[in-house]
């Protein structure tokens, strides 16, 4: 029995980030020398050990009656949120903020425990097991926001994401007792049959579940904590929190509404459809006024959860495949993004689109990422972002909505507005300052990676659309 717990394709990645907690701690207390540079370089190699350690998983394992398993789909998003927490911590060891040194420890402790709920929450097929690990993952993501407590600006985001959080876990668990007051079992084996069957307040329930997880994806309109949190918070974890927790809360709506359900899952066409055009509308619409970078990223992020949507509402095989790779893709281009952002914000006062003025001959090279990670998350061949948004469409297409396939490439094509707006201030006007930017090693490297993820996946993106389409056949 501990050689099925403690294997990489069981509990094995759960028990080493919750130990990598643990001593993360530990290490804080250690005051000599630079805290912040010991723990964090201590928790990304740890954090790079366990993603190591995630390539050799296997699908096959389940524990607890089935209530925890181990398939394509958890082994993928494990992988995910493994990549993502080690580029978010490397680029954090490059925060000079003094209170941010001192209680490094702290910082990591809470980050590793947050992910560690993602791990179990991509495992999850038990509805007690399920809430427990999304809260276990969301409390510490209210606790980052607001790290940096003295700025007045991040408490208000910490407030604010904490209270529409709580009223978002309500929302869940109330959904989730009518769940399992339909199906007489909190192991999710039962919901595909009792789906089919068309009860009434089984579908009140899951229309519920799937309001509170729109918060935890920040689709519209539960998308009201998105700005302020992404302008308070560290750029680190900014960087992880547009990516991971989003990326969980997609495998837990794959879990409950795709999963296994067969036909029964059409009925949520529509509404996941709505759901994704007004988010698509809504993201880049809000964005075109925008002139502070995070504001402008934080309300681009949102319109980008709506083209995952659009793979969503596909209920295919095919759209299921493409959301899976526009993650990836968006791993790479949002995080990298963010990066260039914490660069341009050690030297820059502010975080206004202004300050990139002239870019491109203070530090040419940062410039260039930052273009390319821009028209990565604009869909402009041939980059990573490019093959994601066309594949959503593309399934879009197939299954005859060319409604929303046609109404995401009219938003495309506005998102691009603001993405050569910056361009334009970093190619075109003249710089505010002539010194260059500097760029710390680490930071460097983490920028390095997301560009070369951007590249590769656009260059050839058929093992990875390969991959993503088997991980989804799976499930169907």
């Amino acid at each position: 029995m501990s050689a099925v717990l403690f294997s990489p394709s069981s509990l094995g990645l759960e028990a080493g980030t919750f130990v990598l907690a643990i001593l993360a701690l530990v290490v804080g207390t250690i005051k000599r020398g630079d805290p912040g540079r010991v723990v964090g370089w201590f928790v990304c190699l740890g954090l790079a050990g366990l993603f190591g350690a995630s390539m050799f998983a296997e699908p096959g394992g389940t524990l607890a009656g089935g209530g925890y398993v181990v398939d394509d789909l958890a082994i993928f998003a494990k992988r995910l949120f493994l990549g993502s927490a080690v580029l978010g911590v490397l680029a954090s060891i490059a925060l000079t903020h003094e209170a941010f040194n001192r209680r490094a420890g702290e910082y990591h402790f809470i980050l590793l425990a947050s992910l560690l709920g993602m791990l179990v929450l991509a495992s999850a097929r038990d509805l007690i097991l399920l809430f427990v690990a999304f809260e276990l993952m969301s409390i510490p993501l209210y606790v980052l926001t607001g790290f940096l407590r003295r700025e007045e600006t991040a408490a208000e985001a910490a407030l604010k994401f904490f209270l529409i959080g709580t009223i978002s876990s309500a929302i869940v668990i109330y959904g989730l007792s009518f769940v399992y007051g339909e199906i007489g079992a909190t192991n999710m084996s039962g919901l595909a049959s009792a789906l089919q069957l068309g009860r009434p307040l089984l579908q009140l329930g899951m229309v519920l579940v799937l309001a509170g997880l729109g918060f935890k994806i920040a689709a519209m309109p539960f998308h009201m904590w998105v700005p302020d949190a992404y302008e308070a918070a560290t750029t680190p974890f900014v960087a992880w929190l547009s990516v991971a927790p989003k990326a969980a809360g997609f495998v837990v709506i794959l879990r409950l509404y795709v999963e296994d359900v067969g036909p029964a899952s059409l009925v949520w066409l529509p509404a996941t459809a709505a759901l994704a055009a007004l988010t698509i509308t809504a993201g880049n619409l809000m964005a075109l006024p925008q002139r502070n970078i995070k504001r402008l990223l934080a309300y681009s992020g949102i319109a980008h959860i709506g083209y995952m949507l659009m793979g969503l509402a596909v209920m295919s095989r095919g759209g299921t495949g493409m959301l899976l790779f526009y993650l990836v893709a968006y791993l790479f281009g949002n995080m990298g993004a963010f990066f260039v952002v914490q660069a341009m914000g050690a030297s820059e006062p502010t975080h206004t689109i202004d300050t990139y003025r002239g870019l491109a001959q203070r530090s040419p090279v940062l410039a260039l990422t930052m273009l390319l990670f821009l028209l990565s998350l604009g869909g402009i061949p041939f980059v990573a972002g490019f093959w994601a948004k066309l594949f959503v469409f593309w399934a879009a297409v197939e299954h005859g909505m060319y409604w929303i396939a046609f109404l995401g490439a009219v938003l495309t094509v506005v998102a691009l507005y603001y993405y050569l707006l910056v361009a334009r201030r970093m190619y075109i006007d003249a710089p505010l300052r002539p010194e260059p930017i500097a760029i710390p090693a680490v930071l460097r490297i983490a920028i390095l990676v997301c560009a070369a993820g951007v590249i590769v996946m656009g260059v050839s993106p058929e093992p990875w659309v390969r991959m993503a389409l088997h991980v989804a056949a799976t499930l169907f």
